[in-house]
């Protein structure tokens, strides 16, 4: 995720990275001593996504010409942070055999004047040109985690499952009459790491990371999904958490619809309820 985030956010991504990446390997190296065991079933947590966004397209003509990389907080001046709602949880339908989702949607909408010529699909967009824009990213993760590790206290496993991209495009020039619309669905293949560790009798920490590194079909490109969530346990069925997330999506799509190409990062802080039944 390299580089720290271009404006002041509620989470730097290395930070997210690190407390990741630590909370996993501590998991994969403690010996989960006696506790209470947990025969949680079904889980769901819903709550707050603050976001910070750093994010650049690409959508390239007909013919076959390269578009002009934009930055589209820049460049269009959509919302480079902001608040959504997120749901997600899982179904433990064995032991150790468990199903994880989660879904929440980034799209953002905005009004400029332009202040560069670019190009964008079949239309190159002067200057001072007024822009309407649309840049939808709705974002469903389903997965499979099998829990190599379980004792009382917590587990270790490994997942496997799809990241889906909702992407949608609309760039508009009302003025002169000119729209270049696209979507697209991406259904990248995530393998990763998922942990939770109970602190104390109240408190858990976990941690998950997801990885796409592949040509997949119509889509080239990488994914770094990295979560860390500290949980308080209310009452027996009710948590109260916190949490980063801090993903990088960089995806080469070439589809009739929609050929370019979208670096989009997001990183952000959670603050969810959980349900346990």
């Amino acid at each position: 995720m390299g580089q720290l985030m271009r404006r002041s956010g509620p989470m730097r991504p290395g930070a997210v990275k690190l407390m990741a990446y630590v909370t996993l390997v501590l998991m994969s190296s403690v010996s989960f001593a006696a506790g209470e065991p947990d025969d949680t079933r079904f889980s769901l947590s819903i709550g707050a996504f603050i976001t910070d966004r750093d994010s650049k397209a690409r959508a390239d003509a007909s013919n076959g010409n390269v578009g002009t990389e934009i930055d589209l907080e820049n460049d269009l001046g959509l919302d480079g942070s902001g608040t959504v709602f997120r749901v997600e949880g899982f179904y433990r339908f064995a032991e150790k055999h468990r199903i994880d989702f989660s879904a929440f949607d980034l799209s953002r909408s905005a009004s400029k004047q332009a202040q560069r010529e670019f190009s964008w699909k079949d239309t190159t967009f002067v200057i001072d040109t007024n822009l309407e824009s649309d840049f939808d990213l709705s974002i469903y993760k389903v997965g499979y985690t099998w829990s190599f590790l379980k004792k009382d206290r917590g587990f270790l496993g490994v997942t496997a499952g799809l990241y889906i991209a909702d992407i949608g495009t609309r760039l508009d020039a009302p003025l002169i009459g000119t729209r270049e619309i696209g979507d697209a669905t991406a259904p990248l293949p995530v393998v990763g790491l998922r942990g939770e560790y109970h602190l104390a009798e109240r408190w858990a920490l976990r941690a998950s990371g997801e990885f796409f590194f592949l040509e997949y079909n119509d889509f080239d490109g990488s994914l770094i999904d990295l979560l860390v969530g500290l949980e308080f346990d209310l009452s027996n069925s009710v948590d109260v958490g916190i949490g980063a997330n801090s993903v990088r999506l960089d995806v080469e799509i070439d589809r009739d619809v929609l050929t370019g190409g979208f670096d989009w990062q997001y990183d952000g802080m959670l603050v969810y309820l959980k349900f346990d039944f």
